[in-house]
């Protein structure tokens, strides 16, 4: 992740310049840089496939759109670009901005956001966790995949790692799994593990 702006943007201009642009997210003012891998696109692009045969078998009206933003506070110019977003369709009615931008500013439009951990892991188990717990949204996944969290985060030693944060009153209560263990997510009969993700 690198920070590459010379000038703070606003919301507005991170849309007109970035919004078709997968590589940025806006901080504080600061354009981002996510510097996504092959290996990062992987497993995103597995875990999205399980998700989604998921919804078609349980019948349920969420789907994972193909871009969307996340802009949590109107006071803060910080857009997030999470590599998966679960949206509930049937609520969708209610963002100001959906009809004519792919944008989120309501928590309960979202079902569940997806981190995939690369080089920018200080704000995917710190940062993120304090925004997404803030807008309420329910639940936020952190696949660590090649076990890079500090230690604080994951545990000693070093290992891939895959954190459920599930949302209770205004803080997330944290899972952690290994490999070879069975993810426990509040998405009923939703069977998944690491293993099932990582890159071959």
């Amino acid at each position: 992740m690198t920070y590459i702006s010379r000038r703070n943007l606003t919301f507005e201009d991170f849309l007109s310049q970035y919004r078709d642009n997968p590589r940025y997210e806006l901080a504080d003012g600061e354009l981002i840089d996510m510097e996504p891998t092959g290996l990062h696109e992987t497993v995103s692009g597995k875990l999205e496939t399980q998700i989604g045969i998921y919804f078609v078998t349980e019948q349920l009206p969420w789907f994972i759109p193909r871009t969307c933003l996340i802009y949590p506070f109107a006071e803060a110019a910080t857009v997030r670009r999470p590599d998966i977003v679960v949206l509930d369709e049937t609520v969708l009615d209610c963002e100001p901005l959906w009809e004519r931008e792919p944008v989120i500013t309501l928590g309960r439009s979202i079902k569940l956001v997806v981190e995939v951990v690369s080089s920018n892991w200080e704000t995917d188990y710190a940062r993120k966790v304090e925004e997404y717990a803030l807008l309420g949204i329910a639940e936020y996944w952190i696949v660590d995949y090649r076990g890079l969290g500090g230690i604080a985060f994951i545990g000693k030693p070093k290992q891939p790692t895959f954190t459920v944060c599930q949302l209770v009153e205004d803080s997330y209560i944290q899972k952690q799994y290994r490999l070879n263990q069975s993810i426990d997510s509040p998405l009923p009969r939703l069977q998944l593990r690491l293993d099932d993700v990582l890159p071959r």
